[in-house]
């Protein structure tokens, strides 16, 4: 919740007083610290990788951007990996359970880098089967090729479904009766009867620009539109994990109406959301504060060095302030000679107080401004 919110929920659960500013300090210092903490762990897997955790037998994994506004109205896409478990409920419905999720506001080859510590703790690597499914993008393509290259690739049916859309509006019209037949029956036949049907209707539509996007977009991920297979084996079709992650986890807090948001923020705000999203606070708390109290540590040794570093400048000062050397005059130029000033004994300073009254030369007395005659210019 925002952190003014936040702020008075403490205070009216705990009877805790705390300002918004404080808040916010506190809540951004631990998201950082996860931060560093997750991609401190990175760091270590990449130098010396340790078992993996088995994963489960069917694994899903969606991957998806969300825009953002920063200071400044500029707007960011924050990139987001949903994981879950594939379970297969009494009624025969597929689902994915005990989710997780990983976000960054970061470029692509960063962020599949950075999520090799939610990949790894989930097992992706070390499940029996890990379907990806997610939309056409190349660069959830590149994802999967570096977490997981023999995972079962879905094409989101939503997403294949929008391709089909447009092309029916485009040819007979949005709105239209036939045009909602036309897409109906399409969307049927691509889930129960694979793509072939599908494709061999959209190249007998009149040739048009959305048409032949659907085509040049959908014919070369044939392998990926294989629905009546994917269900059939009990994998899902759809990226729904993702899609309300990126709802859930990102726009419900850093999507707010009038929120802008100052670039280095963003991560940890982000690193909070996705465990407290994911239910994990136990899991992670400690090493957040473990993270928070080294740091102070290290904060608190710096400043007793700094300390030591002026006391022993100073004393080496004090050791080094010796009264100058006598300089003896120079025989071969009599001009330059040494001349050494009389001691004078200072006069005694005028009395200010004579039979307990203030004389003229009291501070009291004393004009905090020099006055200067007035020159007949400015008369």
């Amino acid at each position: 919740m925002p952190f003014a919110h936040a702020a008075r929920e403490l205070g009216w659960l705990t009877g805790a007083v705390v300002r918004r500013q404080v808040a916010e300090r506190l809540t951004e210092a631990a998201g950082a610290a996860y931060v560093a903490e997750q991609t401190a762990a990175v760091e270590a897997l990449e130098q010396r990788p340790t078992p993996e955790a088995a994963g489960p037998a069917v694994l899903q994994v969606s991957a998806d951007g969300a825009m953002i506004s920063l200071v400044g109205k500029q707007w960011v896409e924050v990139k987001t990996l949903a994981i879950g478990t594939i379970v297969r409920e009494t009624d025969g419905t597929v689902r994915a359970r005990d989710l997780s999720y990983f976000s960054r506001r970061a470029e692509h080859t960063a962020f599949r880098r950075l999520a090799l510590v939610e990949t790894y703790r989930r097992g992706v690597g070390t499940a029996l089967v890990v379907v990806a499914v997610m939309d056409g993008a190349d660069w959830l393509q590149r994802f999967i090729d570096f977490h997981r290259p023999d995972a079962i690739r879905v094409l989101d049916f939503p997403h294949a479904v929008e391709y089909l859309t447009r092309a029916g509006h485009e040819a007979s019209g949005a709105g239209t009766a036939a045009t909602s037949a036309w897409i109906a029956r399409q969307t049927h036949t691509l889930k129960h009867a694979g793509p072939d049907p599908v494709l061999a209707a959209l190249r007998a539509l009149p040739v048009g620009e959305h048409r032949d996007t659907a085509l040049s977009y959908l014919e070369p991920r044939l392998a990926h539109l294989q629905y009546p297979a994917f269900r059939a084996a009990g994998y899902p079709i759809g990226s729904g994990i993702v899609e309300s992650a990126n709802k859930v986890v990102v726009e419900d807090r850093l999507k707010g109406s009038g929120m802008h948001w100052a670039p280095q923020s963003v991560d940890p705000m982000l690193a909070l959301r996705t465990v407290v999203c994911a239910d994990r606070w136990e899991e992670a708390w400690p090493q957040i504060s473990a993270r928070l109290r080294a740091a102070d540590r290290a904060r608190r040794q710096q400043r007793r060095q700094r300390a030591t570093d002026r006391r022993a400048a100073r004393a080496a000062a004090a050791q080094s302030d010796q009264p100058p050397a006598t300089i003896a005059p120079d025989t071969a130029a009599p001009l330059l000679v040494t001349i050494s000033p009389a001691t004078k004994t200072p006069p005694p300073l005028p009395k200010t107080v004579v039979n307990g009254r203030p004389t003229k030369t009291h501070p009291w007395n004393r004009r905090f401004l020099h006055h200067r005659p007035s020159s007949p210019a400015e008369n």
